[in-house]
């Protein structure tokens, strides 16, 4: 199998896994680093992903992945939050982050920044439409871009 079908058939071994467990299925990533080989189950829920959450998806989908044997190299399982600045990569990621901020990883500076804030006003499938801080629009495809990533300002309390 390639990578997209690897991919695509763990999203559906895992899929009906995390529905059980009322967690979100939010990617599932096949890396190479190096010499070794990672499959990444990314998880969400309201409220947030607690390490038994990572446990729990991990032991229900241990066993299944011997039993399907999908990748036929030796490789590491890892079970992780999407976190608070999750990368964009899915055709519903774009959706629900439509008219939120986002951060934009460019490979030339816009404004002196290489990822600036935006607000991400389209998702057109391999684009984006993005507002910058100064108002403009702009059109990127997916691409020509580093990362798209949900933008998430923590008030700490301070001035």
């Amino acid at each position: 199998m390639n990578k997209s079908q690897i991919i695509e058939t763990v999203w559906n071994l895992a899929k009906p896994i995390t529905d059980e467990l009322g967690l979100k299925l939010w990617d599932v990533r096949f890396d190479k680093e190096g010499a070794s080989y990672f499959l990444r189950i990314v998880i969400d829920k309201e409220g947030g992903v607690d390490i038994d959450s990572c446990e729990a998806v991990s032991r229900r989908i241990d066993p299944i992945l011997d039993e399907v044997d999908p990748i036929d190299v030796s490789y590491y399982l890892e079970v992780w939050s999407a976190g608070l600045e999750r990368d964009l990569t899915r055709d519903f990621h774009f959706e629900q982050n439509v008219g939120k901020p986002v951060t934009v990883g460019l490979f030339t500076a816009l404004n002196g920044s290489k990822e600036p804030v935006c607000t991400l006003k389209e998702y057109k499938g391999k684009s984006i439409v993005a507002v910058d801080p100064d108002g403009q629009e702009h059109e990127w495809k997916l691409s020509e871009l580093r990362f798209v990533r949900q933008y998430l300002e923590i008030d700490f309390g301070g001035k």
